[in-house]
């Protein structure tokens, strides 16, 4: 049976601050040339960091779970959302509790999760953001398996989060008891430094600077990108 929860306006309608509606769903991404990376044969999520030993959910194993059915908008931080999407999946909290918690090291106690996705890119979630309701391991979005474009096969879904935290391609979690350390940083993770949380409705775009500041840098990237997204059909 499939639950369902809609998370698609929190706020009476209204868009959170700086955000614009736009009526198609882009890829989108640190780099759009590249093709999405292939789906493997077997596809499986593994789990590691604060286990006991680390080991592998085959993503077909999903089906076997709780299913929950999640309609909400998807805000990039560059400022535009996507509006009325509808992803299927498994809330992240209902596989945290029946996959990865019984596996937990004695005496764990995890404060963050590190996603990463087969293209390498990794998001870094506190356990209180990541265990919120309408949190999935999405693997349908509007009815049809995930293109792609999109994530196939499996993608974290945060609606409440900006778009950088919902990593497509999801095959590996790590699982953390303290704050993961960050790798080595290039000048444009400088400029455009991710806030630790990215909550759309508190605007929290950028690690240092007030939102409202970044919007026009933002913004400009934005349009960039998206007519080069609209013109090659993505």
């Amino acid at each position: 049976m499939t639950k369902t929860m809609t998370t698609t306006t929190p706020r009476h309608g209204r868009l959170p601050p700086g955000q614009r509606a736009i009526d198609w769903f882009p890829r989108f991404g640190v780099d759009t040339d590249t093709p999405p990376p292939p789906v493997p044969a077997d596809p499986a999520v593994e789990i590691g960091g604060a286990v006991a030993e680390t080991f592998a959910v085959p993503i077909s194993d999903l089906a076997t779970l709780p299913r929950r059915r999640v309609d909400a908008d998807f805000h990039c931080v560059s400022g535009w959302t996507a509006v009325g999407l509808q992803w299927d999946g498994v809330a992240f909290a209902d596989f945290y509790r029946l996959r990865i918690e019984p596996e937990l090291r004695p005496g764990a106690v995890i404060t963050h999760f590190e996603f990463i996705g087969l293209d390498e890119i990794r998001a870094v979630v506190t356990l209180g953001d990541a265990l919120e309701d309408d949190v999935l391991l999405a693997d349908h979005l509007d009815g049809e398996p995930l293109s792609p474009d999109h994530g196939a096969p499996l993608r974290f879904v945060s609606p409440a989060q900006y778009g950088y935290i919902n990593i497509k391609h999801l095959c590996r979690i790590r699982v953390h008891t303290s704050v993961p350390r960050r790798g080595r940083r290039t000048l444009a993770d400088v400029l455009l430094h991710s806030h630790p949380r990215a909550r759309v409705w508190e605007e929290e775009r950028h690690g240092t600077l007030p939102g409202r500041l970044v919007r026009p840098v933002y913004g400009v990237i934005a349009r960039v990108l998206l007519r080069k997204a609209r013109s090659s059909g993505r």
